[in-house]
């Protein structure tokens, strides 16, 4: 995998959310930054489990899903490459993972320490604009794409004669 070796700065650099950030900037997250590798089935999360990492998917495919009563596991987003994963670690509200986070493909992803991070947005502000402004993005986009499969949901119960209203 190309980015075990390289230097963790510069793997910020070549990641697009990072690119208006200072070299300065840059090496604080890398000083934040662990890289983590995944096979193919391994869960990087559960649901439940404490918020402690914002991970950015560097190599592979990580498939998002939830528990849902009488219906089980169901995927809600299949995350590819240098998309955002844990964002609701940086939220004040969420404390723990609101869904399971599981490698489709032998996957790479770059985690960044949500604790840490929250402390240096709250002394570096231009930082902490440019990391909130890129996350709500992320949320904006997360909330269509979970509407959007929530509507299939409904359509396919309701197509199946199946009775939505309790």
């Amino acid at each position: 995998m190309m980015y075990l070796n390289a230097d963790l700065s510069m793997t910020l650099r070549r990641i697009p959310w990072f690119t208006d950030l200072c070299q300065s900037q840059l090496e604080c997250l890398a000083n934040l930054a662990i890289l983590q590798e995944l096979e193919a089935g391994e869960v990087l999360f559960h649901e439940g489990d404490r918020e402690d990492y914002l991970y950015v998917l560097l190599e592979g495919q990580i498939v998002l899903e939830v528990e849902v009563p009488s219906r089980g596991r169901v995927p809600i987003y299949t995350a590819e490459v240098l998309d955002i994963l844990g964002w609701s670690s940086m939220t004040p509200i969420v404390r723990q993972r609101t869904a399971q986070a599981r490698a489709i493909k032998p996957s790479l992803l770059l985690g960044l320490n949500t604790k840490l991070l929250q402390q240096e947005c709250e002394e570096d502000h231009e930082l902490g604009y440019i990391i909130m402004r890129r996350l709500a993005n992320v949320v904006a986009s997360r909330l269509l794409t979970t509407r959007l499969g929530l509507f299939d949901i409904i359509a396919n119960t309701v197509s199946q004669g199946t009775d939505i209203s309790g």
